[in-house]
């Protein structure tokens, strides 16, 4: 059995939430997200003792309850926040982030992964880490996308969506520079991407026809070859590819007319070409509402779509409405997939 074949739906009523920087808001929001009224069962992947100070910091009479087993969480949770300690080597100076804590960082994500593999968590929830600290210590995957499907198992890209109950959309290319970026747009990557997502959509959120809108490259998506070609090279013959096996898909749109509303009404998701083309448009629709979710993996993850905000950490103002999404919406995708 190949590894990334033996995760199985996992422990119905629990999700594993890593601890994510922590310099960051993550720990602020995961206790913030614990206080909020109908909120889905979770346990964190962190270190209990410094989630009890931080919560003394920001003056959040908040129970912390250290638990053995993902399991506890469900008869801990209604009066205790439950954690799964991941201990710190350093204590924590919020705003700066320290190689000392990075390896717990990865640690968490990894025992995550593992619980979520052996049926002990049904999702995982990510929160935000500090790429270049964890660059610093050797970590050689661009984020935590890439990190998780290599933990997988995963043969192919990942693909990642941005979801929120006004829009979703999905980047053909992700964490690249606009330069490499351009290059590795094709017909292989739009059709695959596009394949995944439509799989996706069925999967998790019951939409039995998935409609695709793709997305132009270029400003009014070329004018025909006029203001570039890719268009007519990749975008078009992509579109016809994935009409040919059974997806419905239309475009290419031009990207500055596909996000208002009556345009989207049209598709139940934007495939756009780029990172930016698709997040500055979900982000200005829904900001506190769009989750990021991981497709194509063997479980489910999704996580906040903000970083780190190292400027407000342990100040006590950071807003848990992100993560709360994110829990809500991996609670919604495992519901889905365990009623097919």
């Amino acid at each position: 059995m190949s590894k990334a074949s033996s995760f199985n739906n996992g422990n119905k009523q629990v999700m594993a939430l890593t601890m994510g920087e922590p310099a960051g808001v993550g720990g602020e929001v995961t206790l913030k997200a614990w206080l909020a009224q109908n909120t889905p069962v979770f346990f964190v992947i962190d270190d209990a003792e410094r989630l009890r100070q931080l919560a003394q910091k920001i003056k959040l009479d908040i129970p912390i309850s250290e638990i053995k087993s993902p399991s506890d969480a469900l008869s801990v949770f209604k009066t205790a926040l439950p954690v799964l300690h991941q201990p710190l080597n350093q204590p924590v100076n919020y705003g700066e982030p320290s190689l000392k804590n990075a390896n717990a960082v990865v640690e968490s994500i990894k025992k995550a992964v593992d619980l979520v593999r052996f049926g002990k968590a049904s999702a995982i929830v990510t929160n935000p880490i500090h790429k270049k600290t964890l660059y610093d210590i050797g970590f050689k995957f661009p984020g935590h996308t890439e990190y998780l499907s290599d933990l997988a198992g995963m043969k192919t890209p990942p693909v990642m969506m941005l979801a929120s109950p006004k829009l979703k959309v999905v980047p053909v290319t992700i964490h690249l520079s606009m330069r490499k970026a351009l290059k590795a747009i094709s017909v292989e990557a739009i059709v695959s991407t596009s394949q995944v997502t439509a799989q996706a959509l069925k999967k998790y959120f019951s939409i039995d026809k998935p409609r695709l809108a793709i997305a132009g490259l270029n400003p009014h998506a070329g004018e025909g070859g006029e203001i570039g070609n890719e268009e007519i090279i990749n975008i078009e013959p992509a579109i016809k590819k994935l009409c040919k096996i059974g997806i419905t898909a239309s475009g290419p749109w031009s990207p500055d007319a596909m996000f208002h509303e009556n345009a989207r009404n049209k598709y139940d998701a934007a495939i756009c070409m780029y990172h930016d083309q698709a997040l500055i448009p979900i982000k200005t629709i829904d900001f506190d509402g769009a989750v990021n979710i991981t497709l194509g993996l063997p479980f489910i993850r999704t996580s906040p779509d903000h970083g780190t905000a190292l400027n407000i950490a342990g100040t006590g103002i950071a807003s848990e409405k992100n993560l709360l999404a994110a829990l809500n919406m991996a609670s919604i995708m495992v519901k889905i997939r365990q009623n097919q």
